[in-house]
């Protein structure tokens, strides 16, 4: 296997340490609460895009959280739970692999990263590669979290073990947002959607549909575009929704996508025409695309402007600012979720393992089902055979301000009302009524 070139991946020692001062200040430190237990570190790969459209919104925040997290994890400066530093005292290193690319091209570096020699793998914005990378992980044999894709077809349509994603599927953002759509619209009569064309974009879509069959069985669907990823013209299908003239508009649109629709429906006031929510548009609040009033925004879970008022979150966007002087987004929230999940998991295996260092399998039993502490509040796997978080969420109504753009009229939605419970399909908890 031929290693990856320096362009697709670049080892990064946490906090720009050289490696020989890091060599030397780990073999000083000895074993207690607060110091470096060894000088061996734990190397996560960390998967997410560094270039192409996605990197801007995602790809990048994603690594700043990464960075950030890992910084102040070996630093012991993260608030309790997480007082210990790096995973159980011992350093963590983090290994970069770039998302761009095909498919096929993420398996193939996927393969390269655990020949290298990581511990864990933490990554994958896109659904598809989620899908294809997660039978490999279970091949390889590798710890392996995903921290933002939102299909559930990964653990709905199979099972795993080596795979965990601790943060939620795009059930929850789908059901919320029709949910939210109902309440602001109580009279809503026709309904259509704008959706990138693969996993992501087609589940979206469906769950969003079938929910309002549920909550507002007369609406009609009358139209749904669905455009190829990355498609970024968008005048046609812009054409075709006004034409449909729907009373609301749903996109489940992410990065340089979504940053292209939004500046080409602008102009032509399709967002003015159409009641729009926007799942996963809280990105675009961080950006220079200019989100308009009036749009219906969604943060994939309690992230951003929704997140709860804990000592993680004022953490994380303190320090997050400090180092990027920008506020964190919702990428950035869950890459730090995962990877407080990681070592939330990796510290009760070590306790359980008496002190010592845990075996992948034993990391793999103490994060089955595992509750833990995050920046959006408690977080609880109990989905895919305990593999899968489940999450509450929240939606807003767009107001800027100053420049900055806010939220109005925020509803909160729980986890039961967006979930499925343990055991059964999102689409089947839908067409049966969303009950518990």
């Amino acid at each position: 296997m031929k290693p990856l070139k320096e362009t697709s991946m670049k080892r990064v020692v946490s906090r720009g340490m050289k490696p020989l001062a890091l060599a030397v200040a780990c073999s000083s430190l000895f074993s207690a609460h607060g110091v470096f237990a060894q000088s061996k570190s734990i190397k996560i790969g960390i998967v997410t895009f560094m270039s192409g459209a996605a990197a801007g919104p995602f790809g990048v925040p994603a690594k700043h959280a990464a960075e950030v997290v890992t910084a102040d994890l070996n630093d012991g400066k993260v608030p309790a739970p997480y007082t210990t530093k790096g995973f159980g005292g011992t350093p963590i290193e983090l290994v970069y692999v770039d998302e761009a690319g095909s498919t096929s091209k993420q398996v193939s570096e996927y393969r390269n990263l655990i020949n290298q020699g990581v511990d864990y793998v933490v990554g994958y914005t896109s659904s598809g590669n989620c899908l294809a990378v997660a039978p490999v992980a279970e091949e390889m044999k590798k710890v392996t979290l995903l921290f933002d894709c939102g299909t559930p077809r990964v653990f709905e349509d199979a099972s795993y073990k080596y795979v965990f994603r601790p943060v939620a599927t795009a059930t929850m953002d789908n059901v919320g947002a029709a949910r939210y759509v109902a309440w602001r619209k109580p009279d809503l009569a026709t309904y259509a959607g704008i959706n990138q064309n693969y996993a992501w974009g087609q589940d979206a879509w469906n769950d969003f549909g079938e929910t309002l069959k549920v909550l507002k069985p007369n609406a009609k669907a009358v139209s749904s575009q669905m455009p190829n990823l990355g498609a970024g013209q968008y005048n046609a299908e812009i054409s075709s929704l006004l034409g449909a003239h729907p009373d609301v508009l749903h996109s489940s649109f992410w990065g340089g996508d979504l940053e292209g629709l939004i500046v080409q429906a602008g102009p032509r006031d399709l967002f003015k025409k159409s009641l729009t929510v926007l799942t996963a548009g809280e990105t675009a609040a961080h950006g220079k695309t200019r989100l308009p009033d009036g749009v219906i925004l969604g943060a994939r879970g309690m992230y951003g402007m929704f997140a709860p008022d804990n000592a993680l979150n004022h953490w994380l966007r303190a320090s997050y600012s400090a180092k990027f002087a920008d506020t964190p987004s919702y990428p950035s929230y869950k890459m730090t979720q995962s990877l407080l999940g990681l070592k939330a998991a990796y510290e009760k295996a070590q306790a359980a393992n008496g002190g010592k260092q845990p075996s992948p399998e034993q990391v793999i039993t103490a994060f089955e089902h595992l509750s833990f502490d995050s920046p959006a509040g408690k977080i609880n796997l109990s989905l895919g055979n305990g593999h899968q978080a489940a999450q509450g969420t929240a939606f807003g109504i767009v107001k800027n301000v100053n420049g900055a753009v806010t939220v109005t009229d925020v509803k909160q939605y729980s986890v039961d009302e967006v979930t499925p419970p343990p055991g059964v399909k999102s689409a089947d908890w839908i067409k049966g009524g969303l009950k518990h």
